[in-house]
């Protein structure tokens, strides 16, 4: 699939007046301010989509925004989009920003009803939340269908930068995946050591791989059911692990609350009584040693337990070797855009994708529900 599969905003022939319902994905962190009110903490998501509304603007169109914030449980205050609001305000003070889709249980049942109630009143329907797409939800699939559509600019641009890796990488091509568990990117790592030249692997999944390779993990996060799996991942010569680990005793608290303990360095392997929570300083520098030489560089999920500073050297030292490589780069997931921002290296990365879920699943199918919505919409 290519993005000119996917009906654009100039294919919707807009008029001024129209009404535009646009699905955007203004999902975005919060914060506390000193005066108590609730503001946003990082509006990457919220910038990534006010092209697509200054360009439905430029039209003549009046702009309606829908998005969910956040997994409440019913209607919850802590997750209304006032916050959101205000950011939007400050751009675009005549766009009416609806309030959290999920209040209401019927958007992720995909219920009819709930997409009928959306669309009423709209005449066209603009999709760019690329980061949800790959959820079948009534804002995401149920409207499409009831009225003509169209993928926004972000959405678009995600397809474009993607679809690069998917059909024609430039060689090497090395993925860096990080997170918890391996059952989480099970089908993604199948279908990457199938694409990649070599799959760089950290985070606590890494332990599962050090476990199937026979390695003493200690008290490190291993999921047994997974080890078969890796043990053929192992066996394609193309994944490469952690030479060293940084970690804790394991009755040692560490993470966004207290944190007690002095983080200990291993070799290879992670003695009875410790856990690992961050690749170390040799693995960094071998990680950078392969990445200087990739030509095509994807990568999605810290190397470590990113929220504690004392175990983010890894995250920090891959994203400051994927900002100085000259490789086509794209960048996923929520942890290894920040450290991007805040290592000031987001400007140096080719591609920073709003999306985590919806990128790897693109990645390993070449669609999603979404986008398929769209290439089957009403006909204007």
């Amino acid at each position: 699939m290519r993005p000119s599969a996917i009906p654009t905003i100039d294919d919707l022939e807009l008029r001024p007046g129209h009404r535009v319902l646009l699905r955007a994905d203004l999902n975005v962190p919060l914060r506390t301010a000193p005066d108590g009110t609730r503001v946003v903490a990082d509006s990457f998501r919220i910038d990534a989509a006010l092209s697509t509304i200054a360009r439905l603007r430029e039209a003549g169109a009046e702009v309606v925004v829908c998005s969910h914030l956040g997994r409440p449980k019913g209607v919850d205050s802590a997750f209304d989009m006032e916050p959101v609001r205000a950011v939007i305000a400050d751009h675009f003070p005549e766009v009416e920003v609806l309030e959290n889709l999920r209040f209401d249980p019927r958007e992720e049942a995909n219920d009819p009803g709930f997409a009928a109630e959306l669309a009423a009143g709209f005449d066209v329907y603009v999709n760019d939340a690329f980061g949800v797409s790959h959820r079948r939800h009534a804002s995401i699939v149920g409207v499409p269908p009831l009225l003509p559509s169209a993928g926004g600019i972000t959405l678009l641009e995600e397809v474009k930068n993607l679809t690069l890796l998917l059909e024609a990488p430039a060689r090497p091509y090395v993925a860096v995946l990080g997170g918890a568990k391996v059952s989480d990117k099970l089908g993604l790592l199948n279908a990457l050591v199938r694409q990649v030249d070599t799959l760089l692997v950290g985070g606590g999944m890494c332990f599962t791989f050090l476990a199937a390779r026979g390695v003493e993990v200690g008290d490190s996060l291993v999921e047994e059911q997974m080890i078969d799996q890796c043990q053929h991942l192992l066996d394609t010569g193309k994944v490469v692990l952690p030479l060293d680990i940084m970690g804790l005793a394991t009755g040692d608290s560490f993470g966004e609350g207290e944190r007690t303990g002095e983080p200990q360095r291993f070799g290879l392997g992670v003695p009875a009584g410790y856990r690992g929570l961050d690749v170390g300083a040799a693995t960094v520098e071998r990680f950078g040693e392969i990445l200087v030489d990739a030509r095509s560089i994807l990568w999605n999920g810290p190397m470590g337990v990113f929220e504690d500073p004392r175990f983010r050297q890894g995250t920090d030292g891959v994203a400051a070797a994927i900002g100085r490589s000259e490789a086509y780069s794209v960048v996923g997931g929520g942890d290894s855009v920040a450290a991007l921002h805040q290592a000031g290296l987001a400007k140096n990365v080719s591609h920073l994708s709003t999306g985590g879920g919806a990128t790897l699943e693109y990645l390993e199918h070449g669609d999603l529900v979404g986008l398929a919505a769209l290439r089957h919409s009403r006909e204007p």
